[in-house]
């Protein structure tokens, strides 16, 4: 267990778009059929970055000082300033989308409240852990990440905690059956902040939107990938490959799902 009084390496930001339920209409209205996860991680030496990029977003947008943002209610023309400025940090993300309609069992989620999101963030804190586990530096931190939640007002953050202590005892047991690296990942330096609080939130918000716009078919069997390209260079990447590290498509892998939601398909080749 890494000592609290010392200085973690990373800070790792995490929000959601999307939704849990699992009521979907014809109409297209109903429970939202992709939940996505995000986390922006940057190192704790460039964490002020965060709090000078929302100021200039604000400005540009002509927004009071210390207004909180929420990408979806800001209209196209702000989103794209808003990314594109967010694309220009000294981030790595890592993404967990969820096509919902191809869960197996869903009942098994919808009988046990925040089951999904639980366990989309394990598959997000592997990725993130292997991320840090091979870029944090000799004399910068500990090598652990400060993980910060979006808070949500009726989950346990303690929940969280204790299912990732319960991950730790297991990877403990078998390294192959649970992937988070337990040298990043400490559940004891997990907590939740309000979104209007911290500015590396509010971008976790507007990279989790920007993705789930991009696959997210609307009414009229449109979706908006705009906002995509402009994320690209803070995609996390493992030897090039994208897919499986700072994008995560589950439950099926990209091809399956594909045959069932084209839409992922605006995932690939950024």
């Amino acid at each position: 267990m890494a000592d609290l009084k010392t200085k973690a390496s990373f800070v790792v930001y995490i929000d959601e778009s999307g939704d849990e339920g699992f009521v979907f209409k014809e109409d297209g209205s109903g429970s939202s059929r992709w939940l996505v996860l995000s986390a922006a991680v940057i190192r704790k030496a460039n964490d002020l970055q965060m709090v000078s990029c929302l100021k200039e977003v604000r400005e540009v947008l002509s927004k009071p000082p210390k207004t909180p943002l929420h990408f979806v209610d800001l209209k196209h023309e702000q989103r794209v300033p808003y990314i594109r400025r967010v694309g220009g940090l000294p981030i790595r993300t890592a993404n967990v989308a969820i096509y919902k309609p191809l869960i197996r069992e869903p009942e098994k989620f919808q009988n046990d409240k925040y089951r999904l999101y639980r366990y989309a963030t394990r598959m997000l804190l592997e990725r993130v852990s292997w991320l840090c586990r091979d870029t944090r530096r000799e004399g910068e931190g500990d090598g652990f990440a400060e993980i910060i939640f979006s808070n949500r007002s009726n989950m346990s953050y303690e929940e969280i905690r204790e299912y990732l202590r319960l991950l730790q005892r297991q990877h403990d047991a078998n390294p192959q059956q649970v992937q988070i690296d337990p040298t990043v990942i400490d559940p004891d330096r997990i907590r939740s902040v309000e979104h209007s609080k911290l500015a590396g939130l509010q971008v976790a918000d507007a990279v989790a939107s920007g993705i789930h716009f991009g696959v997210k078919v609307s009414r009229y069997g449109e979706t908006e990938p705009a906002y995509l390209p402009h994320m690209k260079k803070t995609f996390y990447r493992h030897k090039g490959e994208l897919m499986g590290y700072g994008i995560k498509v589950w439950p099926e892998d990209l091809e399956a799902t594909k045959e069932k939601a084209p839409e992922v398909e605006n995932l690939e080749g950024l």
